[in-house]
Formats: structure tokens, C-alpha cells, sequence
């Protein structure tokens, strides 16, 4: 049987690709407990490794995906049948769930120009889909538990069912985890850029290079002297995430055969 999860860096991935994935967040929004949405990389791995805040908000996280390759890479030297899932892919099928079921949504961070760019981008895309409202948060946010609980409780009372989180890790994944002990159904879906690329104020990079799994050479090229210095930090770790991973599949083949 193949397995429908696998763990990284002590993170249990959901192996489900977008459509699946969208689908059962948007059901799961019925429920009265909110939850978290996350997308592993592996930026967030090192930055796991070096804050416990982090660490915390992704055990309370319900849903994780694996976003970039290097991830879905460990998934399947693990033997799990991964899809590589990024917060941005998620924005639309989610949406476009929301319309149906009639379910609005929130969009939250990023600058007031991303926020109405994708607001009208999504309502010309899914006619009939309800955005209860936007807000960008004021310049330097830092999610302490006083700032989230005045912006959960906006969120709250708009009467959305779907929040999306878009201020950057590890920022969006710990003003999530705060927020769910803040309101009740909702889900808090952490996208990054994704309302950024919606509204063109950022450009992603081609499909082609996101089907090459190479969309952070894009990112490089266009951000050099920001990016630079991280990806040769997540290039660092990648040794030790493929190794961990390869063993762990090692093992359970070893315990198959035994059996």
C-alpha cells in the first residue's frame, strides 16, 4: 500500500495533489475547529531547525504540503506517490471550491495594491465568489500574540471561512497558529507571493521552469542579493533531508522483507 503521508524534518507531508487538497480544506472549513494550511520547503526547514516559534506552529498545522522538489524528492525515496503542492497553486482550486459552496474568503497581508489586485482577479475568475474583506497589515508586522488576536477577531467577524495568509515564513505560519485559538471553521491557507503573482505586482516564474522543478533559479535571478544567501542555506540542508529520507525507506524495506 502506498503511503499517503511521510515526515520531514519531523513534519508529517500530505501526499495528495491540488485538487484533492483544496477540495477537503474547503470541506474541513464545516468543522467548528480553525486550522493551518503550510507548505514545506526547504527555507522552512532550515528555518525550523532554528526557531522554536516555528516549530510550534507547524505541529499545530492540519494540513501540510510539499512545496519544491527537493521535498517531493524525499517523499519518494520514502516510497510515498508525492505531489509537489505550493501555496500559490493552492489560491484558485480553493476559490473556486469557496464559489461553489458558497463559503467567502479572506485575504490577508502583503501590500493593500496585492490585496485588491487579486481580489478583482479572483471575483473575474469565480463570478459569485465572496471576499468578506482584505487587510494589510502595517509595515514590520510581527505576529505577537496582542497584534493576532485585534486581526483574528476582524477576521472572524467578516464571517469568512478562508483566510489567506500571505506575509512570508515564518510570519504567515505563526500568526496562523495563533489565530486558529482565535476563531472557530476558519482555515488559515499560508501562500507566500501567491496574492503578489495574482495581482502582478510579482511575476512567477514560467510554468516550464515550475514543471522543471527550477522556479527558485527563477526567483535567484530575479532577487540575487536577497535570495543568494538562503538557497545556499537550503542547499546545505538538502544532503541531510535526502539522507534521512533514503534511510528511512531502507528500513521499511528492511522490515518488509524480515516480515
Amino acid at each position: 500500500m502506498v503511503a499517503q503521508t511521510f515526515v520531514v524534518e519531523g513534519v508529517t507531508i500530505n501526499c495528495k495533489s491540488v485538487l484533492p487538497t483544496a477540495s477537503r480544506i474547503a470541506s474541513d472549513c464545516d468543522g467548528e475547529s480553525s486550522f493551518g494550511v503550510f507548505t514545506l520547503n526547504l527555507d522552512h526547514v532550515v528555518k525550523l531547525r532554528r526557531s522554536a516559534d516555528f516549530r510550534a506552529a507547524y505541529r499545530a498545522a492540519r494540513y501540510v504540503t510539499a512545496d519544491g522538489f527537493p521535498i517531493v524528492w524525499a517523499g519518494r525515496l520514502t516510497g510515498a506517490n508525492v505531489n509537489r503542492v505550493a501555496g500559490s497553486d493552492l489560491i484558485e482550486p480553493i476559490c473556486a471550491e469557496a464559489a461553489g459552496s458558497g463559503q467567502s474568503i479572506f485575504l490577508f497581508g502583503g501590500s493593500l495594491a496585492a490585496l485588491t489586485g487579486a481580489a478583482r482577479h479572483l471575483q473575474g475568475r469565480f463570478p459569485g465568489l465572496k471576499i468578506a474583506g482584505i487587510c494589510a497589515p502595517e509595515a514590520q508586522f510581527n505576529p505577537t500574540p496582542e497584534r493576532v488576536a485585534s486581526y483574528a477577531r476582524q477576521i472572524a467577524d467578516s464571517g469568512a471561512k478562508i483566510c489567506f495568509v500571505a506575509l512570508g515564513a515564518p510570519k504567515q505560519e505563526v500568526f496562523s497558529a495563533l489565530a486558529i485559538n482565535q476563531t472557530t471553521g476558519v482555515a488559515f491557507v499560508c501562500i507566500g507571493a501567491g496574492l503578489d503573482f495574482l495581482a502582478g505586482v510579482q511575476a512567477r516564474a514560467p510554468q516550464w521552469m515550475q514543471d522543471a522543478g527550477v522556479e527558485w533559479l527563477w526567483r535567484l535571478v530575479c532577487n540575487p542579493q536577497k535570495l543568494a544567501r538562503r538557497y545556499l542555506e537550503c542547499l546545505l540542508v538538502l544532503p541531510h533531508v535526502l539522507l534521512q529520507s533514503s534511510s528511512g525507506w531502507r528500513r521499511v524495506a528492511k522490515l518488509r522483507w524480515n516480515w
